[in-house]
């Protein structure tokens, strides 16, 4: 009798993997149906068709937080890690089978960029995870909401959609975003709510966020700029000085860039234009009162009313006080006592003056110490060409060098006063316009030739022939004077004779008497004198007198004949 052959274990691992479909369809590693053939305490016994059932735990058939919904008899899908297990079991799988079908599907919307369903449900580094129903996804911190979220507790088992940015199978890596989701939404909300806008609108917001240059209001899903210098029409450093985070604001639109979705808003154009009118308001040349806002290098600022600021520009700060910083003049919160000087409606500007609002130090010195007057004062300053000297109403003299002394240089006399000293000096000259004031010291040296304003300067009139005796020789001429105790004056160099022989002054004696002729006062009434322009006047007088251009008489004939009438 022949003997009957026994199939292996071979034989029958390829008898069912022919019957799954070939050698390369087998059980394990794939996704089977199965039925539930009996429940025992928190296991399912399901039936693949294996010689062996397998074992699932029940709450890989429930979703996060809920209980497992399952009976005996219902179809199920599972994953297949094996065939059989030590203990002569089929290893199955719910999660794993969950997790493949999931990947198929997410794989499918990740392709076609449609949005997923899932659920927040831990906590890793970093971020959080996510339930994609069976797939587990890794959701970033910045992914989960437009702006910084400080508790996710309340978005936790909430399903809710989200954007797939990143798959990776091989790896089991999925990277999700909630913030594409609401960024998506947002913009669709306000692409719908922008065109319910319009410029010039009246609405209501919200403040969300406050910044240095002004502050976004939501307009109901759409946030608009509401800049510092819309808030008001007065002058507002800071937007917390008026508003505040959750304040509900009325606005206007001012602006509205549809390709951008930027809105503008304002708050003062609801208010009426104190602008309106500000010519008639504050006509030129009229004194108010305002308060300094603000203090610049060029000037500063003061609000006459809510809205309204002038300049008062460093010029026209002081009568006296010149290139100092207004800072030193003004402060800021000030009360100040200004003149409108200029009105400029359209451009929004007016310019004021707070000196032209007090009385001119200028005028008054030249009422209470009219030219001729002696003054005293401090020398507040030397310079190269003289002394600058302090007087009443903080104006300042000025002692020219020649002014200073009698008898010596320019050079040497301003090395005689130093800084701070108390002097005297005479009133020569005062322009208001120019707000000079020249004064002399000189002038009140007793004895002086030319003390004061004499009667012997003032009687010498320009073009007068006069006797004058040299005081002093040099280079530059002669210092003389006229009469014997008349008047002092200079003969320059050049007008010591019309020869270049005659131009020497040391041809010239101390003591010596000579005519000259008055040509002119200098700005202290001195007298100047010329030689040269005496002699060429006689010249003149005896071509006139002795002779005529047709008489043929040569001019030694006139001249002689001249001289000898004069010597008789």
């Amino acid at each position: 009798m022949a003997s009957v052959a026994h199939p292996t274990r071979d034989d029958f691992a390829a008898m069912l993997n022919e019957s799954l479909g070939g050698e390369d369809g087998g059980f394990e590693g794939r996704v089977v149906k199965g039925t539930v053939t009996g429940i025992e305490n928190d296991m399912a016994v399901i039936d693949v068709g294996l010689k062996s059932e397998g074992r699932v735990a029940l709450r890989e058939f429930a979703a996060p937080g809920q209980k497992a919904d399952l009976k005996i008899g219902d179809e199920v899908e599972v994953f297949v890690d094996r065939v059989e297990n030590a203990n002569g079991e089929a290893m199955l799988s719910r999660d794993r089978a969950r997790r493949e079908a999931a990947w198929d599907k997410l794989e499918s919307e990740f392709g076609e960029e449609k949005r997923v369903e899932g659920v927040i449900f831990g906590r890793v580094k970093g971020g959080f995870t996510v339930d994609l129903d069976g797939a587990v996804a890794f959701l970033p911190g910045s992914q989960v909401d437009i702006r910084p979220v400080r508790d996710v507790t309340p978005l936790m088992d909430i399903p809710q959609p989200f954007v797939i940015l990143k798959m990776d199978r091989r790896r089991g890596n999925i990277v999700v975003s909630r913030r594409a989701v609401l960024e998506e939404t947002r913009a669709e909300q306000r692409s719908g709510l922008i065109l319910t806008l319009a410029e010039g609108q009246v609405i209501e917001g919200v403040v969300k966020n406050i910044t240095d240059y002004g502050a976004f209001v939501d307009l109901g899903g759409i946030d608009g700029l509401l800049h510092v210098t819309d808030l008001s029409y007065k002058r507002v450093n800071h937007p917390n000085e008026m508003i505040n985070i959750g304040d509900t604001v009325k606005v206007q639109i001012i602006r509205i860039n549809r390709d951008t979705q930027r809105i503008s808003l304002g708050m003062k154009q609801l208010e009426s234009d104190p602008w309106e009118g500000a010519s008639a308001k504050y006509p030129i040349g009229a004194k108010l009162m305002g308060r300094v806002t603000n203090i610049t290098e060029y000037g500063a600022f003061v609000e006459l009313e809510a809205g309204i600021e002038g300049l008062v520009h460093v010029s026209e700060m002081s009568w006296t006080k010149k290139n100092v910083h207004p800072g030193k003049i003004v402060s800021t919160s000030q009360e100040v006592e200004v003149l409108v000087l200029e009105v400029d409606e359209d451009k929004r500007r007016i310019s004021l003056g707070l000196k032209q609002a007090q009385s001119n130090p200028w005028d008054a010195f030249a009422e209470n110490h009219p030219v001729g007057s002696t003054v005293e004062g401090e020398v507040k300053n030397s310079t190269e060409f003289g002394l600058f000297i302090g007087l009443d109403g903080d104006v300042d003299g000025m002692v020219h060098m020649s002014d200073i002394a009698w008898g010596i240089s320019g050079e040497d006399a301003l090395n005689l006063h130093r800084k701070g000293e108390a002097v005297q000096a005479i009133v020569l000259d005062i322009d208001i316009e120019k707000e000079r004031i020249s004064l002399g010291m000189k002038q009140l040296e007793k004895g002086a030739p030319g003390a004061g304003i004499s009667a012997a300067s003032s009687s010498l009139n320009k073009g007068a022939t006069v006797t004058v005796t040299v005081l002093e020789v040099r280079d530059g001429g002669l210092e003389v004077q006229a009469g014997e105790d008349g008047a002092t004056g200079f003969i320059k160099r050049s007008d010591l004779g019309r020869d270049r022989d005659e131009q020497r002054p040391d041809r010239f004696q101390v003591g010596q008497k000579l005519d000259a002729l008055v040509i002119g006062f200098d700005r202290s009434k001195k007298p100047n004198f010329s030689i040269k322009a005496l002699q060429i006047a006689e010249e003149k007088h005896a071509v006139a007198q002795y002779g005529s251009s047709d008489s043929g008489a040569s001019l030694g004939d006139i001249l002689g004949e001249a001289l000898k009438q004069k010597a008789e």
